[in-house]
């Protein structure tokens, strides 16, 4: 089978697609034909070698952390999937793979899966598996939104960015999208009460806000001081300065800046879909590249400045 994977950490272009024997379900596990993958940041800071105390220095390492598509067989022990079934999943963000999401064929724990939701394509579909489940994590779960609360969306033109502003006024937050201001028609027709220039707005004139949910990473603290008495802020753009602020902020109790690691199980997928599947939430696909283009996909992915998800389409 094609299965993309690196063999040295670095820049795009270390990104092969080779041909490696097809993996097989072991107990407790199940493998999906994959129909579509996309680009994730985790993805791009594996290849880069952030991540080494988890990936190691041993290689070959597979890319690609979510994926759409059927179940092609299933190990022992493992009920209620049938082989044909459409599904959507992520694998262990915090485990190192020799094959992962962006192949033909990936083996994944069946808690890890869930039905794919109904209305939407494969390519559609696994652009909301990582964006979705880490944007409905943060405002359901770390930040606990309440509704008629104030929102301001950082980086709201991204994958996550662009789910989290559907969940947000879904969840019925009054939400304020900080993108480029030719996104502004596009991020108001999902959902966005306000849309504001990041380009020409500074972080002292805006706000206060109940909720802040940031996708860049930078200059935390200075939107952390724009939270409302009570006011909570989660990030998802993990860097080292990022990490600094988060740890700097603990002093502030519940103004504290917070994050986590999406690793969504199939009850979050269950949940994830039903969201689809009512219209809360929909896709927004910048572009799919077939897999032999996933060095394209992760340079357009690293420079920015495009509408949701780089997805790659994968036939088996």
């Amino acid at each position: 089978m094609k299965a993309v994977q690196i063999t040295s950490y670095g820049a795009a272009d270390v990104l092969r697609v080779n041909d490696v024997e097809r993996p097989a379900p072991g107990a407790g596990e199940v493998l999906v034909a994959v129909e579509a993958s996309s680009v994730n940041g985790h993805d791009v800071i594996v290849r880069a070698g952030e991540l080494k105390m988890v990936s190691g220095r041993t290689f070959p390492i597979g890319v690609g952390l979510d994926f759409a598509g059927t179940v092609a067989a299933t190990g022992a022990g493992v009920e209620g999937w049938q082989v044909g079934e459409r599904v959507w999943g992520m694998v262990h963000p915090r485990r190192r793979h020799i094959t992962a999401g962006a192949a033909e064929f990936v083996v994944v724990s069946a808690d890890r899966i869930a039905h794919a939701p109904e209305g939407v394509s494969s390519a559609e579909a696994a652009s909301l598996v990582v964006a979705g489940a880490t944007a409905l994590t943060a405002l359901r779960d770390s930040v606990s939104l309440a509704d008629g609360e104030r929102v301001l969306v950082r980086g709201a033109a991204g994958g996550v960015g662009t789910a989290a502003v559907q969940l947000a006024h879904a969840l019925g937050g009054h939400v304020t999208a900080l993108a480029r201001d030719r996104h502004a028609e596009f991020l108001t027709g999902l959902g966005a009460d306000a849309v504001l220039d990041y380009g020409s707005t500074t972080s002292d004139r805006i706000g206060p806000f109940d909720v802040i949910v940031d996708t860049v990473g930078r200059e935390l603290h200075c939107y952390r001081s724009r939270l409302a008495k009570g006011g909570r802020m989660v990030t998802v753009g993990l860097s080292g300065p990022a990490l600094a602020a988060i740890a700097a902020s603990s002093v502030h109790g519940s103004r504290r800046i917070r994050t986590f690691s999406a690793n969504p199980d199939t009850a979050l997928l269950r949940d994830l879909a039903g969201h689809v599947t009512s219209g809360a939430l929909r896709p927004v696909v910048d572009r799919v590249y077939p897999l032999a283009d996933i060095t394209a996909a992760h340079q357009a992915f690293e420079r920015g400045g495009v509408v949701g998800k780089q997805v790659l389409a994968v036939s088996a």
